[in-house]
């Protein structure tokens, strides 16, 4: 029995459950969210930040939002109410002073004091318990929805980003919401209704507090938000460099036997300070004048309440106001400076937060370049035929490939394309598989065009062998059933037995169920390349592309390799890219391909009849570099 991994059987779990009525399955949420998802999942992303997150929002948590916005509202409200608690229980105390006797009036300020306390603890464990249920999913969602819109890409966008960038913003974004959310619905609510709060009952106290109290948060406030518009500036240019250098980091990470094997850890060493100096110095910038911003935030904020104070006093000296009325007012004063100075710091990291969201969907959100027609439909693949008609297609550079290529290959046929690097060979395979757009002409499987099928349709219909076998960091059990998930344990040994990899996993004391390493670093190239023959046994595709599939194996593993592509290949359309001439000499049709044109196709005996280019290949690689 193959012995899975755990995220495999996570997998399989929920697939099962979106198709099973609910009960008390573990995968129960993870089944709820992922049929949200789905619901959703198509939509274009939101260019605007506030569009973004409000998406989410409305569509999903606008009821887990609003019971934040009470819960921080009830806390701040009843931390406010504090200060005329305050103020009955000090104007009791002074009337009583000296008497020795607890009155009732006394024990119910007291009582209402403690209970605001008290009142104030349960909401802010209210919106903890809310929280919870509010922010992990959040982060799944717009993960989720990022990386799905982000596998739509075509090939040439990955080309020019690196992966650990892309992952990095993927996350960067899903924690940069929830900070943004956190300072909306906590800071933001609990300042507003304790200005609210404050400002109603100062009025009543001394309504010139409340318009200096009034005054000041605004002002302070407003030049919080012009010091956080340089923040935004700041936090994008930190977010770049630092995006750049873990770019640069996993690069040099992912190809450590490269460096290795030229002695050039010192070279790389040298040359990643470089960015993670600009990185450290994009930090040093922010941070220099956030400390500025905070000195000014924090001196302002005492120079405030020491004059509200200061009049306070005089006030009550005046007789004015009543001891009481002085310690609502230096209460709620305090209070109120407090939280505009807690939110104005959160205003900074506000715009940091939201610089990162917008920087993530400007780079994931770019119009995808390859996407199905509004009326694309399944391919349905009858005998296999393949026709490439007037095909032209250059690189984005401009540098030409085909003009004007026409190509049939007839059902069944085995076809082999050979010729110089740069040829066309694989780029051919990749317009066959609308990896990339044509510029003009027409690629048509069984008479369906391929522009106007669906993208999974056309990839289900065409397996590969690639030169490169690409493998998860995963068991090898799952890396074969990737083909085909649903695919029994006795279907996948049997593809691994075709071929011939059954063995080589079997020696290894997980057997099915080890894991293979980051690109499957821990096989050889031979054991990577027969797994992924395997994974095309089992997928059972009606169309078969082989791009130097056996290029990887020694002599007598590549010959039983043969045996089995040639039971794998029986009734199917192949197309093969061959640089060893050996392993297509048995093909139908052998096209030699030389700089985007057809020079010369035909069988192998003809074409050594001819002695063209392909001939002359051919005696180099059965002697011709010998002295």
């Amino acid at each position: 029995m193959i012995k899975r991994a755990r995220l495999a059987q996570q997998n399989t779990d929920l697939m099962v459950a979106l198709t099973e009525p609910s009960g008390t399955s573990d995968v129960a949420p993870a089944r709820d969210e992922a049929i949200y998802y789905r619901s959703f999942a198509d939509r274009p992303i939101p260019k605007q930040p506030w569009a973004f997150v409000w998406l989410f929002i409305r569509t999903r948590f606008a009821r887990q939002a609003l019971v934040l916005v009470f819960a921080a509202a009830l806390s701040m409200a009843t931390m406010g109410l504090e200060a005329p608690a305050l103020r009955g229980l000090v104007d009791e105390l002074q009337r009583v002073a000296g008497s020795g006797v607890w009155t009732g009036a006394v024990v119910f300020w007291l009582v209402m004091l403690g209970g605001m306390w008290i009142a104030s603890s349960i909401f802010n464990r209210v919106y903890q318990l809310a929280d919870i249920r509010f922010s992990p999913p959040l982060r799944y969602m717009i993960q989720a929805y990022l990386f799905s819109y982000l596998l739509e890409h075509s090939p040439r966008y990955f080309q020019e980003n690196f992966a650990g960038t892309l992952g990095q913003k993927i996350k960067q974004a899903g924690q940069s919401t929830l900070g943004v959310m956190n300072i909306v619905l906590h800071d933001a609510v609990r300042i507003l209704t304790i200005l609210a709060l404050g400002v109603g009952l100062l009025i009543v106290a001394n309504p010139v507090f409340a318009l200096v109290i009034l005054l000041w948060s605004a002002a302070y406030m407003a030049f919080s938000a012009r010091l956080a518009r340089r923040t935004l500036v700041l936090s994008r240019a930190m977010s770049a460099e630092v995006s750049t250098s873990t770019g640069r980091l996993i690069d040099a990470i992912s190809n450590a036997e490269l460096v290795r094997a030229f002695a050039r850890a010192a070279f790389e060493r040298d040359f990643i300070a470089i960015f993670l100096r600009r990185e450290a110095d994009a930090s040093r910038r922010i941070r220099r004048f956030l400390a500025i911003a905070h000195l000014f935030q924090h001196g302002a904020t005492l120079a405030f309440q020491i004059l509200l104070i200061a009049v306070a006093v005089t006030e009550v000296i005046g007789g004015a106001m009543t001891p009481g009325d002085f310690v609502m007012v230096v209460s709620l004063s305090t209070l109120i400076a407090t939280q505009v100075w807690s939110l104005s710091n959160r205003f900074l990291e506000f715009f940091e937060h939201y610089g990162a969201i917008a920087d993530s969907i400007e780079l994931v959100s770019r119009p995808h370049e390859i996407v199905d027609r509004p009326a694309a439909r399944p391919l349905v693949v009858r005998e296999g035929a393949i026709d490439f008609r007037a095909v032209h297609f250059a690189h984005a550079d401009g540098t030409p490939v085909f003009e004007g290529l026409n190509l049939r290959i007839t059902g069944g046929e085995k076809v082999a394309l050979v010729g110089p690097s740069g040829a066309g060979k694989s780029t051919l395979i990749k317009l066959l598989r609308r990896q990339f757009p044509l510029d003009a002409g027409q690629i048509l499987i069984d008479g369906q065009e391929v522009a106007s099928v669906t993208l999974d349709s056309l990839n289900h219909c065409i397996g590969e062998v690639p030169q490169q076998a690409g493998l998860f960091h995963r068991p090898i059990g799952d890396n074969i059933r990737y083909a085909r998930p649903e695919a029994t344990d006795a279907e996948v040994v049997e593809a691994a037995k075709q071929a011939h990899c059954h063995e080589f996993i079997m020696r290894r004391a997980e057997g099915y169920g080890t894991i293979v390493g980051e690109q499957g670093i821990r096989l050889s190239g031979g054991e990577r390349q027969r797994v992924a023959i395997a994974r095309a046994f089992l997928k059972n595709a009606p169309i078969l592309v082989l791009d130097e599939a056996t290029s990887s194996l020694d002599s007598e593993t590549e010959h039983l390799i043969q045996q089995a592509l040639w039971r794998l290949i029986e009734g199917r359309t192949v197309i093969a890219i061959a640089h060893r001439l050996s392993t297509i000499t048995g093909m139908d049709r052998i096209l030699y391909l030389e700089a985007g044109r057809i020079v010369e196709e035909g069988p192998h005996a003809a074409l050594l009849e001819r002695n063209g280019p392909y001939a002359a290949l051919w005696r180099r690689q059965v002697g011709g570099f010998l002295p």
